[in-house]
Protein backbone atom coordinates (compact mmCIF):
# COMPACT_ATOMS: atom_id res chain seq x y z
CA UNK A 1 0.00 0.00 0.00
CA UNK A 2 1.19 3.62 -1.39
CA UNK A 3 1.99 5.68 2.16
CA UNK A 4 -0.07 8.51 0.69
CA UNK A 5 -3.05 6.64 0.67
CA UNK A 6 -6.04 7.28 2.76
CA UNK A 7 -7.31 4.64 4.95
CA UNK A 8 -11.00 4.65 6.79
CA UNK A 9 -10.01 3.29 11.04
CA UNK A 10 -13.06 1.66 11.62
CA UNK A 11 -13.32 1.99 15.72
CA UNK A 12 -16.25 -0.32 16.71
CA UNK A 13 -17.14 -3.01 19.45
CA UNK A 14 -18.90 -5.17 17.27
CA UNK A 15 -17.18 -7.40 15.51
CA UNK A 16 -19.52 -7.91 12.47
CA UNK A 17 -20.08 -4.42 12.49
CA UNK A 18 -16.44 -3.58 11.62
CA UNK A 19 -16.59 -6.61 9.32
CA UNK A 20 -19.36 -5.45 7.26
CA UNK A 21 -17.86 -2.28 7.28
CA UNK A 22 -14.43 -3.25 6.33
CA UNK A 23 -15.93 -5.40 3.35
CA UNK A 24 -18.34 -2.70 2.05
CA UNK A 25 -15.09 -0.11 1.96
CA UNK A 26 -13.07 -2.53 0.44
CA UNK A 27 -15.55 -3.42 -2.40
CA UNK A 28 -15.48 0.21 -3.51
CA UNK A 29 -11.45 0.68 -3.49
CA UNK A 30 -11.27 2.25 -0.05
CA UNK A 31 -8.69 0.52 2.42
CA UNK A 32 -10.32 0.01 5.70
CA UNK A 33 -8.42 -1.00 9.23
CA UNK A 34 -10.78 -2.24 11.87
CA UNK A 35 -10.39 -1.95 15.64
CA UNK A 36 -12.06 -2.99 18.49
CA UNK A 37 -12.05 -0.32 21.16
CA UNK A 38 -10.37 3.00 21.23
CA UNK A 39 -7.91 1.78 23.43
CA UNK A 40 -6.09 -0.14 20.61
CA UNK A 41 -7.13 2.69 18.02
CA UNK A 42 -4.80 4.83 20.52
CA UNK A 43 -2.18 2.68 20.45
CA UNK A 44 -1.31 3.69 16.78
CA UNK A 45 -2.49 7.11 16.62
CA UNK A 46 0.80 9.61 17.16
CA UNK A 47 1.03 7.82 13.17
CA UNK A 48 -2.31 8.66 11.86
CA UNK A 49 -1.99 12.05 9.25
CA UNK A 50 -4.75 11.35 6.54
CA UNK A 51 -7.90 9.28 5.92
CA UNK A 52 -10.55 9.32 8.56
CA UNK A 53 -11.92 7.17 11.15
CA UNK A 54 -15.47 5.98 11.68
CA UNK A 55 -16.57 5.34 15.16
CA UNK A 56 -19.18 4.20 17.16
CA UNK A 57 -20.65 7.09 19.49
CA UNK A 58 -19.81 5.05 23.00
CA UNK A 59 -16.35 5.12 22.10
CA UNK A 60 -14.47 7.88 24.11
CA UNK A 61 -13.77 10.76 22.64
CA UNK A 62 -10.92 10.57 20.09
CA UNK A 63 -8.81 14.04 19.36
CA UNK A 64 -6.96 13.80 16.00
CA UNK A 65 -6.35 15.70 12.97
CA UNK A 66 -8.78 13.88 10.86
CA UNK A 67 -12.20 13.80 10.27
CA UNK A 68 -14.11 11.26 12.02
CA UNK A 69 -17.57 10.08 11.05
CA UNK A 70 -19.64 8.99 14.40
CA UNK A 71 -22.63 6.38 13.74
CA UNK A 72 -24.66 4.51 15.95
CA UNK A 73 -27.65 2.39 16.84
CA UNK A 74 -29.11 5.30 19.49
CA UNK A 75 -29.15 8.63 17.27
CA UNK A 76 -31.18 11.03 18.69
CA UNK A 77 -30.45 15.09 18.19
CA UNK A 78 -28.58 15.84 21.22
CA UNK A 79 -26.54 13.12 21.10
CA UNK A 80 -25.85 14.10 17.26
CA UNK A 81 -25.53 17.99 18.18
CA UNK A 82 -22.71 16.43 20.97
CA UNK A 83 -20.70 14.51 18.34
CA UNK A 84 -20.65 17.44 15.87
CA UNK A 85 -19.26 19.81 19.25
CA UNK A 86 -16.61 17.20 19.67
CA UNK A 87 -15.58 17.91 15.83
CA UNK A 88 -17.17 14.73 14.12
CA UNK A 89 -18.07 15.47 10.40
CA UNK A 90 -21.10 13.16 9.97
CA UNK A 91 -23.23 11.29 12.38
CA UNK A 92 -25.02 8.71 10.83
CA UNK A 93 -28.35 6.39 12.57
CA UNK A 94 -28.11 3.16 12.37
CA UNK A 95 -29.13 0.92 9.84
CA UNK A 96 -27.59 3.38 7.26
CA UNK A 97 -27.99 3.07 3.72
CA UNK A 98 -24.34 1.65 2.08
CA UNK A 99 -24.64 4.99 -0.60
CA UNK A 100 -25.09 7.30 2.44
CA UNK A 101 -21.92 5.85 4.26
CA UNK A 102 -19.95 6.01 1.03
CA UNK A 103 -20.81 9.53 0.47
CA UNK A 104 -19.99 10.54 3.93
CA UNK A 105 -16.49 8.67 3.93
CA UNK A 106 -15.68 10.22 0.17
CA UNK A 107 -16.66 13.88 1.73
CA UNK A 108 -14.51 12.78 4.93
CA UNK A 109 -11.82 11.35 2.91
CA UNK A 110 -11.76 14.39 0.74
CA UNK A 111 -12.07 17.37 3.62
CA UNK A 112 -8.98 15.59 5.41
CA UNK A 113 -6.90 15.76 2.07
CA UNK A 114 -7.55 19.33 2.00
CA UNK A 115 -6.79 20.17 5.57
CA UNK A 116 -3.50 18.09 5.02
CA UNK A 117 -2.80 20.50 1.57
CA UNK A 118 -3.74 23.81 3.41
CA UNK A 119 -1.82 22.65 6.81
CA UNK A 120 1.37 22.04 4.63
CA UNK A 121 0.93 24.96 3.16
CA UNK A 122 0.63 27.22 5.85
CA UNK A 123 3.59 25.50 7.60
CA UNK A 124 5.65 26.32 4.58
CA UNK A 125 4.35 30.20 4.76
CA UNK A 126 5.25 30.37 8.48
CA UNK A 127 8.68 29.26 7.38
CA UNK A 128 8.80 32.54 5.04
CA UNK A 129 7.63 34.80 7.20
CA UNK A 130 9.89 33.67 10.37
CA UNK A 131 12.74 34.30 7.99
CA UNK A 132 11.84 38.25 7.22
CA UNK A 133 13.04 40.78 9.20
CA UNK A 134 10.85 42.95 11.36
CA UNK A 135 11.06 45.79 9.08
CA UNK A 136 10.23 43.39 6.37
CA UNK A 137 7.08 42.69 8.70
CA UNK A 138 6.43 45.80 8.88
CA UNK A 139 6.32 46.30 5.32
CA UNK A 140 4.28 43.11 4.87
CA UNK A 141 1.40 44.35 6.62
CA UNK A 142 1.41 47.79 5.23
CA UNK A 143 0.84 45.90 2.14
CA UNK A 144 -1.75 43.57 2.92
CA UNK A 145 -3.51 46.58 4.68
CA UNK A 146 -4.12 47.92 1.31
CA UNK A 147 -1.44 50.77 1.72
CA UNK A 148 0.87 52.00 -0.99
CA UNK A 149 4.56 52.27 -0.54
CA UNK A 150 4.97 56.38 0.14
CA UNK A 151 1.96 55.81 3.18
CA UNK A 152 4.08 53.09 4.06
CA UNK A 153 7.30 55.25 4.15
CA UNK A 154 5.28 58.27 5.87
CA UNK A 155 3.85 55.42 8.88
CA UNK A 156 7.22 53.94 8.95
CA UNK A 157 9.16 57.56 9.14
CA UNK A 158 11.65 55.52 6.01
CA UNK A 159 11.78 57.11 2.68
CA UNK A 160 10.04 55.10 -0.26
CA UNK A 161 12.81 54.09 -2.13
CA UNK A 162 13.85 52.00 1.23
CA UNK A 163 10.22 50.92 1.36
CA UNK A 164 10.78 49.46 -2.80
CA UNK A 165 13.76 47.84 -1.18
CA UNK A 166 12.47 45.62 1.11
CA UNK A 167 9.58 45.29 -1.06
CA UNK A 168 11.61 43.53 -3.31
CA UNK A 169 12.80 41.52 -0.53
CA UNK A 170 9.69 40.48 0.57
CA UNK A 171 8.96 39.11 -2.77
CA UNK A 172 11.69 37.10 -3.17
CA UNK A 173 11.81 35.94 0.57
CA UNK A 174 8.27 35.15 0.12
CA UNK A 175 8.18 33.57 -3.27
CA UNK A 176 5.08 35.99 -4.41
CA UNK A 177 5.25 36.63 -7.88
CA UNK A 178 2.30 39.27 -7.10
CA UNK A 179 0.84 41.88 -4.27
CA UNK A 180 -2.38 39.19 -4.22
CA UNK A 181 0.03 36.33 -3.80
CA UNK A 182 1.36 38.25 -0.78
CA UNK A 183 -2.28 38.75 0.33
CA UNK A 184 -3.39 35.49 0.16
CA UNK A 185 -0.21 34.08 1.75
CA UNK A 186 -1.01 36.03 4.59
CA UNK A 187 -4.55 35.07 4.68
CA UNK A 188 -3.71 31.45 5.02
CA UNK A 189 -0.96 32.16 7.80
CA UNK A 190 -3.28 34.65 10.14
CA UNK A 191 -1.18 37.70 9.06
CA UNK A 192 -4.62 39.85 8.57
CA UNK A 193 -6.67 38.94 11.54
CA UNK A 194 -3.76 40.39 13.91
CA UNK A 195 -3.12 43.38 11.79
CA UNK A 196 -6.57 45.43 12.24
CA UNK A 197 -4.99 47.20 15.10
Amino acid sequence: MPPDKSIVHVIDDDEAVRQALAFQLGSVGIDARTYESAAVFLEIAPTVQTGCIITDVRMPELKLAVPVIVITAHGDIPLAVEAMRLGAVDFLEKPFEDEVLLASVRSALDRGDRDQKRQAERSNIEGRLAALSNRERDVLKGLVAGHANKQIAYDLGISPRTIENYRANLMIKMQAGSLSDLVRMALIAGLLDSNGS
